[in-house]
């Protein structure tokens, strides 16, 4: 897989940061970690990502919000990510469940990369 500019939606700092480190040892660029969700909004519009990996719970604001706002303006391949269970709502999505390892996160790229080009 190619590397990847990834925007990370994250509340926590020490989550945040983690996730910004795992990916890029991955090799993959992380443009911003943000915070809230009108701070995620602002920054896909600037930075132009190529994968969002969101938190779904945010201390301010929410981070599927954030995604529906965002996919407003373009399609962006989305991970949403949460550490509670997760009701399906009918929609594709790809969902990380919290806590995850490296292997889980390479795999749920791949399949939000796939499932935008509908491979």
């Amino acid at each position: 897989m190619k590397p990847l500019r990834i925007l990370v939606v994250e509340d926590n700092a020490v989550i945040g940061m983690l996730l910004s480190l795992t990916l890029k040892a991955m090799g993959h660029e992380v443009c911003a970690v943000e915070t809230t969700e009108d701070g995620a909004v602002a920054t896909a519009l600037r930075c132009s990502p190529d994968l969002l990996i969101v938190d779904m719970t945010l201390g301010h604001g929410s981070g599927a919000s954030a995604v529906a706002t965002i996919l407003q303006t373009r399609h962006i391949p989305h991970i949403l990510m949460s550490g509670a269970p997760v009701q399906a709502d009918g929609q594709r999505r790809v969902v990380l469940r919290k806590p995850f390892v490296e292997a889980e996160l390479a795999q749920a790229i791949e399949r939000a990369v796939r499932a935008s080009t509908g491979a």
